[in-house]
């Protein structure tokens, strides 16, 4: 059996929110392999699902920008946030979503496209790497766009104009009103970034993902030791519940918690007298399915002064 440390018992809770003694109970019962207590855990109710894999734990910041019908996000990390509250390291993280207007999501086109201040994208970040004296990287980019229409960006509890840890692009279909489409855009961004949905619509949710919570509720329905048939209905409730409240357009919109996304989009295109189309969307949390390492500080400085950490 893998050796199950308090630190891992305590990652578990932190990813879980379930007691301790719970989690290290579930990771006995699956010999250590996290993800598997996690399943184990939310098979016994006790734990909450989690909506992306990993810890949120990266430094650094997510720049957007827009310009016309057409948006970019970026996510560039650092080990530290001190870094990214650096005005060097902010501008270049600005500059980097701007040339994204061009690139797109192609990162290595991103990393040798041409900076303003010379050079290329990659050889500022490491001429920032060696004057900031901290490592930093390029982690992913997306670009999104519409023929009429609008891309509205949003920063949650923005660090500086355009950049933050929460960012988002909605990108709106229409002939309507564009100042409107802004309003109704800025609001569709904000549930957004609330909400965390993980794909525009049911069938664009990950079908590694339904199997994983399908595999889930058979196991809570077989709990129950009702008929096959029964179990079979609960597991296909749970299941359009999970995709009503993980698909954008059939979550209930966080200002009144009672409308439809959908709903909402297709009252406002009554009202303004054109039709509207939410054709996408991105949403980037910065350092979302990274792990960061947790060091023991005290470890750490006793290391340094080359004695022992106290017991």
């Amino acid at each position: 059996m893998a050796e199950i440390t308090a630190a891992t018992v305590k990652e578990l809770r932190e990813r879980t929110g379930a007691g301790m003694m719970d989690c290290k109970k579930a990771l006995a019962e699956v010999n250590g392999d996290m993800e598997a207590a996690i399943d184990w855990l939310r098979t016994k109710g006790l734990a909450a699902a989690a909506k992306k894999a990993g810890r949120v734990a990266a430094e650094g910041l997510i720049g957007v920008a827009v310009d016309g019908t057409t948006g970019a996000a970026v996510e560039v990390n650092s080990e530290t946030d001190f870094v990214a509250k650096n005005e060097q390291f902010q501008d270049f993280v600005r500059s980097v979503a701007r040339i994204a207007l061009t690139t797109g999501d192609d990162m290595d086109a991103l990393a040798a496209a041409d900076y303003p201040s010379g050079g290329t994208v990659a050889e500022t970040l490491t001429n920032n790497i060696a004057t900031i004296g901290e490592n930093q990287s390029l982690r992913r980019a997306a670009r999104v766009s519409v023929n009429d229409g609008v891309v509205v960006s949003y920063v949650h509890n923005a660090a500086a104009p355009g950049l933050g840890k929460i960012g988002v692009l909605v990108a709106l279909e229409s002939g309507a009103d564009k100042a409107a489409l802004e309003t109704l855009g800025k609001q569709l961004a904000m549930h957004i970034a609330a909400a965390n949905p993980l794909a525009l619509t049911a069938d664009g949710l990950d079908p590694a993902m339904v199997e994983r919570e399908r595999g889930i509720a058979r196991e809570k329905a077989a709990e129950s030791g009702k008929p096959a048939e029964i179990v079979e209905k609960m597991v296909e409730g749970a299941m359009a519940k999970f995709r009503k409240e993980n698909a954008l357009l059939s979550q209930l919109f966080v200002i009144d918690n009672k409308t439809k996304i959908e709903d909402v989009i297709a009252g406002e295109a009554k009202r303004l007298g054109s039709p509207i189309t939410l054709s996408t969307y991105v949403r980037f949390q910065l350092g979302e399915g990274i792990e960061k390492k947790e060091s023991d500080f005290a470890a750490e400085v006793a290391a340094a002064a080359g004695t022992p950490k106290a017991a």
